[in-house]
């Protein structure tokens, strides 16, 4: 018994002298824009933390992240699962890589809803990129929050461009058609499709498909390669009843096999080619403007739901007008309300 107390006092003093040697802000940002891997992960680790204190330094982190004249290209990757994404990931950021760029790669795992826990698989999926010294690869769980992506990653993607990382790949959930919410943090949106399931046109899904700006049918290889192209004259006649985007861009369907190493080199000169005719017609930077407008307004609102169940005194009042809700004494409308007007007194 004492045994297992003398290893617990031991594991706790680890802890704490490990806490003791956290890096300072300061130094954690200074490492970090010297493109340190190791001050990355911290700061993720900060931006992930539920205590104050850490997301206090992670926003201070942050406001110095914001640098001008950041070259750098975001794609956000999704599709369905068992549709190849990891594999097609790593295949696609090795390519990458030995252009010359340094990619990091944002995969989002599911969190259980019972549990709370995600498994955090991708680094294992991912092994030879993992080892790339061009490259970083950070798994994050999704903590049930909607969109495919974590609550974070927008600011993951900050502090990435800010450690010199000019190629941000975001592999979303792949669970279905809510992962819309990475369009608003991306330059470039790719859905990954599968042949061989079933009707291919039962997988398109018009949240996610309105908004994609390229299709690319993994998997066309052996047996499946006529399959892929059959699926691929499909694909492209329903894009057909979408309405055209605003920025003129014309999404396009691609084939391709992450196993053979086959049209990643399509797929990487179509994505260049919507940059250059995107920031030519000045679309480019308008969509990121647009982003942060987006991103600070539902900031806002996580904020304002966050003060509100942090509020001993709202809270309760919000018991009381949740069960007044359920017994139908008063409509949810005129509940929020009074919520309301309690919360302005407050400020007052």
């Amino acid at each position: 018994m004492s045994r297992k107390k003398n290893i617990s006092q031991a594991g706790v003093s680890k802890i704490k002298s490990f806490r003791k040697q956290f890096p300072s802000v300061n130094i954690l940002l200074k490492d970090l824009l010297q493109g340190n891997k190791t001050a990355l992960g911290r700061v993720i680790t900060l931006l992930e933390s539920t205590k104050s204190t850490d997301r206090e330094k992670a926003r201070e982190i942050i406001d110095n992240c914001l640098l001008p004249n950041i070259n750098s290209i975001r794609i956000g990757i999704t599709g369905p699962p068992g549709v190849g994404k990891s594999t097609f990931i790593e295949t696609f950021g090795k390519m990458l890589t030995s252009l010359g760029n340094k990619v990091a790669v944002l995969a989002i795992d599911p969190s259980s809803s019972l549990t709370k826990g995600s498994i955090l698989g991708d680094k294992t999926r991912m092994q030879e990129l993992v080892k790339d010294p061009n490259a970083f690869v950070r798994p994050s769980p999704s903590r049930e929050f909607l969109g495919g992506v974590a609550e974070n990653t927008r600011e993951t993607i900050i502090v990435c461009e800010a450690a010199g990382y000019n190629i941000i790949l975001i592999e979303t959930v792949g669970v279905g058609q809510s992962e819309i919410v990475v369009h608003s943090m991306v330059d470039f949106f790719l859905v990954l499709q599968l042949v061989g399931a079933g009707d291919e046109l039962q997988g398109i899904k018009r949240g996610i498909i309105e908004m994609a700006d390229a299709i690319a049918i993994n998997k066309a290889d052996g047996d499946n390669l006529q399959k892929a192209k059959l699926a691929q004259r499909e694909f492209t006649k329903a894009l057909h009843l979408f309405p055209p985007k605003e920025n003129g861009w014309i999404p396009k369907v691609v084939t391709c096999s992450a196993q053979e190493q086959k049209g990643l080199v399509e797929i990487w000169e179509m994505i260049n080619q919507y940059i250059t005719e995107t920031t030519h017609e000045g679309t480019f930077t308008e969509k990121r403007q647009n982003q942060n407008t987006f991103w600070l307004l539902q900031t806002v609102n996580d904020r304002l739901k966050s003060h509100l169940q942090e509020n001993k005194k709202l809270n309760k009042q919000l018991e009381k007008l949740l069960q007044k809700v359920q017994e139908n004494k008063i409509s949810p409308f005129k509940a929020a309300d009074l919520l309301f007007q309690l919360h302005l007194k407050e400020l007052k």
